[in-house]
Formats: C-alpha cells, sequence, structure tokens
C-alpha cells in the first residue's frame, strides 16, 4: 500500500480503518503460512498507521461535537473505530509469530491453510494471459473467487493493490479464496496445476491434530463475526447482532479447549515454541471475536448511529447483500459447491440463517433451500449473478 495524503474527514478516516484491519488479519495469516517476515514488517506498518489515524479521528470527534447530541453521536463512531483498532492490534499478535520465530508445526500449516479460504503466493510468467491486463479488466473475483491481496515486483510490495494496479511477468501474487479458485488464477499466470497432495505415512499427533481443529473453527468464527458484525451495523439489524454475542460466547469455550490440547499434546511436541505459536494464533482470533462484538453494542442495544458510519461502510471495497433464496430458484436445493458460488460471483457466504438457526462460515457441502437467508459479501460486479442465482433482489446493498 503506498503512502499517500490522510483522509481528510471521518467518514474517510473509518473507511481506512476498516479496509487497513481486514487487510492487516489477510496479511498476517498468510504471514504465518509462508513464514514470511516481510508480510509481518507490512502488518506492523499498517498497525502503526491505523495508530496515526484513530489519533486523527479523535481530534476530528472533538473538533465536531458542538453540543451534547453531537457528543453523543461522535462517541458511537469512535467506539467503531477503537474496535476496528483491536482487530487490527490482533492481527498485529498474528504477525509476531513469525518475527519471534515462534511458527507452528509444518504438518499442520496445509490444515490452517486450507481451512475455508486458500491463501495462495503464486509467480506470473512471462508470457501468462494476465500479463499487461490491470486488476480491473482481469475482474478476478468473480473469474476465479480469488482476491489479489499483494503483488511483489521485485523486491517491492504493492499492498492492497487497486483496480488500475497492472500485472506484469515475474510478478508474485498473494491471493485469497476458495480451492477451486486457485487452479484458475495459475492458469492465468501461466502456472501449472497445483499436483494433488501426496499422502504421507507420518503418523498423526492426535493432540495437536485436534488443536488443529478447534484453530480451523476459531479462524471461521473470527472471520464471520467481523463481517456479521458490519453487516448488523449496515442493516441495523439486532437478530445479527446478538448471533455475533453467540459466536464470542463459542470463541470463548474453544480458546479453553484449545489451552487444554496444546498441553495435553505437549509431550508429542518437538518443538515447544510451535506450541506457543498455536496458542498465539487461538488467542488473537478469540480477541478478534471479541473487537467485533464490541462493534456490534449500539445495534445489539438499539441504540442510533450517527450516519457517518454506514457511509464509511458503503465506501468500503466490498458489498454487503442479505437476499433469500426463492422456491425454484437455481440455488434452491444445490450445494454451495455445485454452484461454485465464489468462483462464479466472488460472493463469499458469511452465514445462512434456517429458520432459528445459523449456519457459519458454510463448507461447500452444504445445500441451499428455498427460505434461506444468505449474508454475503464480495465486490460489486457479483451481486447481480447473486441475485440470479437465489432469485430476489436483495435487501440492502454495500457498494
Amino acid at each position: 500500500m503506498d503512502d499517500h495524503q490522510p483522509p481528510a474527514n471521518v467518514k474517510d478516516l473509518l473507511v481506512e480503518l476498516k479496509d487497513a484491519s481486514e487487510l492487516m488479519v489477510d496479511l498476517a495469516y498468510a504471514a504465518v503460512f509462508f513464514n514470511e517476515e516481510k508480510l509481518a514488517e507490512e502488518v506492523e506498518r499498517l498497525d502503526e498507521r491505523m495508530n496515526g489515524h484513530l489519533r486523527r479521528l479523535r481530534m476530528m470527534a472533538m473538533l465536531a461535537a458542538r453540543s451534547p447530541e453531537d457528543a453523543e453521536g461522535m462517541a458511537g463512531v469512535l467506539w467503531i473505530a477503537e474496535a476496528i483498532q483491536r482487530v487490527g492490534d490482533a492481527a498485529e499478535d498474528i504477525a509476531r509469530i513469525v518475527a519471534a520465530r515462534l511458527g507452528i508445526p509444518d504438518a499442520l500449516k496445509p490444515d490452517l491453510r486450507h481451512a475455508d479460504e486458500i491463501t495462495a503466493r503464486i509467480r506470473v510468467r512471462d508470457d501468462a494471459p494476465m500479463v499487461g491486463r490491470d486488476l480491473r479488466e482481469l475482474s478476478l473475483p468473480t473469474e476465479t473467487g480469488m482476491w489479489v491481496m499483494a503483488i511483489r515486483s521485485g523486491t517491492s510490495w504493492e499492498f492492497d493493490p487497486g483496480p488500475d494496479d497492472i500485472v506484469s511477468g515475474g510478478d508474485v501474487l498473494l491471493a485469497s479464496g476458495p480451492e477451486e479458485g486457485v487452479d484458475l488464477l495459475r492458469g492465468l499466470a501461466g502456472a501449472p496445476a497445483l499436483p494433488h497432495a501426496p499422502g504421507t505415512d507420518t503418523p498423526a499427533l492426535s493432540e495437536l491434530d485436534r488443536a488443529v481443529d478447534i484453530l480451523v473453527e476459531m479462524k471461521d468464527l473470527a472471520e464471520a463475526a467481523v463481517g456479521l458484525a458490519y453487516s448488523s451495523i449496515l442493516f441495523n439489524d439486532r437478530a445479527l447482532a446478538a448471533e455475533v454475542g453467540a459466536l464470542e460466547a463459542r470463541s470463548d469455550q474453544l480458546q479453553d479447549e484449545l489451552e487444554s490440547w496444546v498441553l495435553r499434546a505437549a509431550p508429542e511436541a518437538r518443538d515447544v515454541d510451535e506450541l506457543r505459536g498455536l496458542l498465539r494464533l487461538g488467542s488473537a482470533s478469540e480477541s478478534i471475536v471479541d473487537a467485533a462484538r464490541d462493534m456490534t453494542w449500539y445495534v445489539e442495544q438499539g441504540e442510533p448511529l450517527h450516519p457517518v458510519v454506514q457511509m464509511a461502510l458503503e465506501e468500503t471495497e466490498e458489498t454487503s447483500v442479505e437476499i433469500v433464496v426463492q422456491p425454484g430458484s437455481p440455488a434452491d436445493g444445490r450445494t454451495l459447491s455445485d454452484l461454485r458460488l465464489e468462483t462464479e460471483t466472488g460472493m463469499f457466504v458469511l452465514g445462512i440463517q434456517r429458520g432459528p438457526r445459523w449456519i457459519y462460515r458454510p463448507r461447500g457441502v452444504q445445500t441451499l433451500h428455498a427460505g434461506d437467508r444468505l449474508i454475503s459479501v464480495g465486490p460489486e460486479e457479483g451481486e447481480e449473478e447473486l441475485v440470479s442465482l437465489c432469485g430476489e433482489q436483495p435487501v440492502l446493498v454495500q457498494d
């Protein structure tokens, strides 16, 4: 992410804080999975930038408060901003796993890397189809389901690249998305498809395997909690806010289980620092859920938020869509894998409400049924395709 002039108003500062915190989480996990110190350093740099934005936001809020009503409205803005910052702080804790040389067991990294979304690192060949084209033209989220988080040209990284960034031969792409999207992106980059993972005769570390299962669920819960928190604010939906509270309770329970399982795994581990890395990942994921819960407090209590908060959410790069699957629509009775939802539309389903029950970050085997309420996020251009699959106009769209 290139340096530029600081945002000039509260809305722009909130947009920067939200986008930076989400990017930090993606980069932090990628730094751990690939043991990339450069990515870990960038997370720290983004955290410093966020701290500066929050200081400016506090100053602007104080200057804008000309009455008790103004002060009350700005208090809500600062509440949301500080919760967003705590998401970024948790991401920095994840990145410190690399800086502190803690790491995680190598045998367990594939399990974590393939937890719902894959983080892929791909080198672009000189004669690749994508060479010389910008990200807007490539439309990777809808064509492949993959989001480009960073581009390395030589020794220089471009973080959070924009639609006008052009891909060149020799670039390294750091992207995130569904497993089926990786080979599509590799094809555009001129790289061969990934081989099937070979089987291994190495006996599984039973206790550590269980610890990773817990970590995968905690990571899924953290990402779902943040997405649902933003959606609850955008839709002013107290039921969504209450669901974030339920996720927080589950995350607390999982953290207790993780600590117990890691302690039981200690006799199997050859490097205690790797166990510390697992605990750090779990603690940071729990902190992200706690911060998401704090974001929803005003919605859950029925307290009004300053309009600038919704204005900021409407200007972020992702669209948030709430939609109900209609009887007889293409989505009715089919699994997410059958629909290739992420690959075909670029939209990611955060949660499915079926009657009173929620299914968070559903897997590809999940079958959709008429009446299911989906909360999805993704690129604006994916909205129309999602509407076509579900057969209903979205309730509300975040541009």
